[in-house]
């Protein structure tokens, strides 16, 4: 049965090129949305675009802030936006108790915030429905990027997989079928034994600093300092380091640029290179519960 959420009104408050599919979603599941911050028009039926965060707020039953939500100061994460737009807990306040807040994660603040104002948040990227389709274009994304980084072919590179969580599953599998030579750090026992499983070479998380030597790519998508100074020191200048995991990394970047070697971080790159599937892969969860809140 085809999805209802007529009647109900949700605020899209910035965001990066997702976010103009994930509106045309919204819309087409019956929502009205009022947009802040995004260079979407009224031709879409259902739309109302405003200025002020204030206005955008009023009236709604659900939030949906930009994949980082907002930082540290209240600013939200408006990418496609010339304007700078501060979200503060006064302005929350006039949302009802138990209004759904989506971010893509959730800074110390915000979940201050709906915490102290008992509103509902959701963060998209922790949940196993949102996380494992978006693995599909961030892997696509960054061998896109060590395609365009290497003076090699990716089959027959050596590539080096940190983490063996949603993400670096994905990508260990993708490299390992295009005939990159793929080694994956991991820490537990059973995802070693699944490397094993796919064909893949394993390496225990205490080791991971023998294997670097030799890799063409490092791959990271740990997040926590992993590819620390003293851990650099092993890797060779002609590496490159491509890291996925959320801002600020896994990596020391200025030990790495000390040590001559090209690292790259890589924020938002489902949003960069697929942004039409990823922003329908953000829908998919907020539509659903909305649903489920009204019994639909």
């Amino acid at each position: 049965m085809q999805t209802n959420l007529a009647g109900i009104t949700v605020a899209v408050t910035g965001g990066d090129a997702r976010f103009p599919v994930l509106v045309k979603e919204l819309i087409a599941a019956g929502a009205r949305v009022n947009v802040l911050g995004l260079p979407v028009t009224t031709d879409d039926k259902g739309v109302t675009l405003y200025q002020d965060i204030e206005g955008c707020l009023a009236g709604v039953q659900a939030v949906v802030l930009p994949i980082l939500g907002i930082d540290d100061k209240g600013l939200l994460h408006c990418v496609l936006s010339e304007q700078t737009y501060m979200l503060t807990e006064e302005t929350m306040a006039q949302l009802p108790k138990g209004t759904h807040i989506f971010a893509g994660l959730a800074s110390p603040l915000l979940k201050q915030m709906t915490s102290r104002l008992e509103l509902r948040l959701i963060e998209l990227m922790k949940l196993d429905e949102v996380a494992i389709l978006n693995s599909i274009p961030s892997a696509e994304g960054v061998v896109q990027m060590a395609m365009e980084l290497l003076p090699v072919t990716i089959h027959g590179s050596s590539a080096v997989v940190l983490g063996f969580g949603r993400t670096g599953r994905t990508l260990a599998r993708l490299l390992g079928a295009m005939g990159a030579r793929t080694r994956v750090v991991a820490r537990k026992p059973a995802d070693l034994a699944r490397v094993t499983e796919m064909g893949l070479i394993p390496v225990a998380l205490e080791n991971m600093p023998d294997c670097l030597g030799d890799a063409d790519v490092i791959y990271n998508t740990i997040p926590a300092p992993v590819l620390t100074e003293e851990v650099l020191a092993k890797v060779s200048t002609e590496t490159i380091i491509i890291d996925l995991a959320s801002d600020p990394g896994g990596t020391d970047f200025p030990a790495a640029a000390r040590l001559g070697i090209k690292a790259v971080l890589t924020p938002s790159l489902p949003g960069r290179v697929a942004p039409i599937k990823a922003g329908q892969i953000l829908a998919q969860p907020v539509i659903r519960l909305l649903a489920e809140q009204r019994g639909s």
